[in-house]
């Protein structure tokens, strides 16, 4: 197996925090905290009932939020009685108490009962947001509560100790299961999250207090909340996002805000004391941070309507109201491949890496319709099938992927927990007032691939482009053009031409005759 080299780069200005999380240097997951987001997963509210509406067998809840929250019955937990006892309780400062140990526990719910028996008008319920506010909807919530922590996920008014399917080990399975049923304290249930596999009892106790401890504070919260308000915010999202996806294949992990700094060492300290060393602070005042790591760059290709690849293939992805749908084309490409069948397959392999980065970067969720070029070699098919899987195994959010269908489409369902990372990449065409043109930064990868064309049946190229493009490839050292060079073992001859437009380029022959493909 090689290693992975994974590092997460983290960008602070005075309005958002962004992570980009690459992968051998390849952008493969980007988000952004802005100051103003109020609903993040997680976050957990006092709401107010406005009203259960029983031909839904739900409620709306308001949270805060212009629009209301949608609170299903099968979303709120076998022990919603419980719940709703003891948050009047403690809002009265009747219970002191919040351990749960003497806490006496109601009956359960009736799994298949009407809404408007267990909830009214007017009520205060705990709730936890399971989905972020997207579009016209108000964020989707749950009253059964959860506090993840690093190895375990804290469940209050529960007694269910469950441990993650993708441990398969039983040995280990039985282990981590005894484990946490001697430290489990009374009243909450206990989720054990993969990462726990191999851990010892200190590090889940540890882990343990510290959620018991949030859940305290929580507690302390209600008498003087606001009805409603958040009186659990999850961390702050470097750390949430370190939870979540930090592992030891980290290589390292680059901030350039010396505050968010010393709280990811901190929290790093308290989670992977040996990895600690990896958080450096990025100090250059020359090279913005994502500039240095060719960030920027790949936001700028990766988020347009088209998505290049190697080998001249390239994806179109649109986005309907329905789905979304990826269409996988070759390109006008002379390969080497003897026969059609070995050409798709090669494509379709580029193209199902490429489409796994980028349902994770672009976080597309609900269904994703793929449109691979057709095989008539099932066992292809099923080669692709399972590379499509292994590549998607690394994604955190749920998804389900089912096999090629006879017209070679593939379906997927990915889970959708927060607004699609939407960046505009098409930009003001300086020729023409009201047109848009692709980012500028694509034209060289445009340049780049239509010689890798030329070259192929033309010996001396003469490339003519607009003085500024002329400029950007042969500066510096090695210039672009002395890569072509290395790569092709052929010279480019460049001639600037103030005439053309900004990204107007054309090829010509030593006789000076054009070259069109």
């Amino acid at each position: 197996m090689y290693s992975v080299n994974k590092e997460l780069i983290i960008r602070s200005s005075s309005e958002a925090v962004d992570f980009a999380l690459l992968k051998d240097g390849k952008l493969i997951e980007l988000h952004k905290e802005e100051e103003k987001s109020n609903f993040q997963v997680g976050d957990i509210f006092i709401a107010k009932i406005r009203k259960p509406v029983a031909g839904l067998n739900a409620a709306f809840v308001n949270v805060g939020f212009e629009k209301d929250a949608f609170l299903h019955y099968h979303d709120l937990g076998p022990n919603l009685s419980s719940q709703l006892k003891f948050i009047k309780l403690v809002s009265a400062g009747k219970l002191k108490d919040f351990s749960l140990k003497t806490f006496q526990f109601e009956k359960e719910i009736d799994k298949d009962g009407t809404v408007t028996d267990v909830l009214s008008a007017n009520q205060s319920v705990l709730v936890q947001v399971v989905k972020e506010p997207i579009s016209t909807k108000g964020p989707r919530i749950s009253a059964e509560l959860s506090l993840a922590g690093r190895f375990i996920v804290l469940v209050p008014f529960s007694d269910r100790v469950s441990i993650s399917q993708k441990i398969e080990d039983k040995k280990e399975k039985d282990r981590l299961k005894r484990l946490v049923q001697s430290i489990k304290p009374k009243g909450f249930g206990v989720i054990v999250r993969t990462v726990a596999e191999g851990k010892n009892t200190a590090e889940l106790e540890k882990d343990l207090q510290n959620l018991l401890s949030r859940w305290t504070a929580m507690c302390k919260k209600l008498p003087t909340a606001h009805h409603p308000s958040k009186v659990l915010g999850e961390l702050n999202r470097a750390s949430s996002i370190l939870r979540d996806v930090f592992n030891d294949t980290f290589s390292g992990i680059q901030i350039d805000d010396e505050e968010l700094y010393n709280q990811t060492k901190d929290y790093l300290q308290e989670i992977a004391p040996s990895k600690q060393s990896i958080v450096k602070f990025y100090q250059s005042k020359d090279t913005p941070i994502f500039e240095k790591y060719n960030i920027e760059r790949q936001i700028k290709t990766s988020f347009g309507k088209t998505v290049s690849m190697s080998k001249g293939a390239y994806l179109i992805i649109e986005h309907t109201e329905a789905l979304h749908v990826i269409d996988v084309n070759s390109g006008n490409r002379s390969n080497k491949a003897t026969n059609q069948e070995d050409t798709a397959m090669e494509v379709n392999m580029i193209a199902a890496a490429e489409i796994a980065r980028q349902l994770r970067l672009r976080d597309m969720g609900g269904i994703i319709v793929i449109d691979f070029i057709d095989m008539s070699n099932p066992e292809n098919r099923k080669v692709l099938f399972d590379f499509l899987k292994e590549e998607m195994s690394d994604d955190k959010a749920k998804h389900k992927i089912l096999p090629p269908s006879k017209f070679g489409l593939v379906q997927i369902t990915r889970q959708r927990v927060r607004p699609e990372v939407n960046i505009k990449t098409r930009e003001e065409d300086p020729n023409n007032e009201s047109g848009e043109i692709e980012a500028p930064i694509q034209i060289i990868d445009k340049i780049t691939f239509d010689l890798e064309r030329v070259l192929k049946n033309h010996k001396d190229v003469v490339l003519n482009v607009h003085p500024f493009v002329a400029a950007y490839l042969t500066k510096g050292f090695p210039s672009l053009r002395s890569k072509w060079f290395l790569e092709h073992k052929k010279w480019v001859k460049i001639i600037p031409r103030d005439a053309y437009t900004y990204l107007e380029y054309h090829f010509y022959d030593k006789k000076e005759n054009a070259i069109i493909e």
